[in-house]
């Protein structure tokens, strides 16, 4: 097996399981909820929405697929406008399945070229490894502000509890 593409087949995997896991939590979500912070020092699940498209922007779309960078880190977490759900998921699946044509057109070649991403200087292979855990983390607390404001379990691992589940049956493996 070479190991690029499975790292790029995997990274685009996960991505998309983040992807719906949010799309899930939203759709449980009142506008209200999703725009809640107990305290000032957190962020909304709403706010959280926001980062992860800019940081797929300014990671993927511009620091590897060559767009101009025009993210404004400090106004994603300083929104405070109540976006309803299908608005902030209308922004994740463009700006996830413009990050997901980026990555599908990688090239081993290309995952040891140097780039220059914030003031980091990486490996294309070192971005998408940071994109893809950075993106699980905030998953993460977007599941559990879910569960917090909603008391639901979401199910995203139930059929761990099926006796006959199989390989083909998980979303994550």
């Amino acid at each position: 097996m070479d190991l690029a593409p499975e790292f790029i087949r995997v990274s685009r995997q996960q991505l998309q399981i983040g992807r719906d896991r949010i799309d899930a939590c939203l759709r449980r979500l009142s506008v209200e909820q999703i725009w809640n912070r107990d305290h000032e020092v957190e962020n909304s699940v709403g706010n959280l929405v926001l980062h992860l498209c800019g940081n797929l922007r300014q990671w993927i779309l511009s620091g590897i697929g060559g767009e101009p960078d025009r993210r404004e880190r400090a106004r994603e977490f300083a929104a405070r406008e109540p976006l309803a759900a299908d608005e902030l998921l209308r922004r994740l699946a463009e700006t996830v399945g413009a990050a997901d044509t980026v990555l599908a057109g990688l090239t081993e070649e290309r995952l040891l070229e140097e780039r220059r991403i914030q003031a980091y200087e990486v490996t294309v292979l070192h971005a998408v490894h940071h994109v893809v855990i950075h993106f699980a983390g905030h998953v993460g607390q977007i599941i559990w502000a879910t569960k917090h404001a909603t008391g639901q379990d979401l199910g995203f691992y139930r059929y761990l509890d099926r006796k006959d589940s199989s390989a083909a049956d998980r979303a994550d493996p």
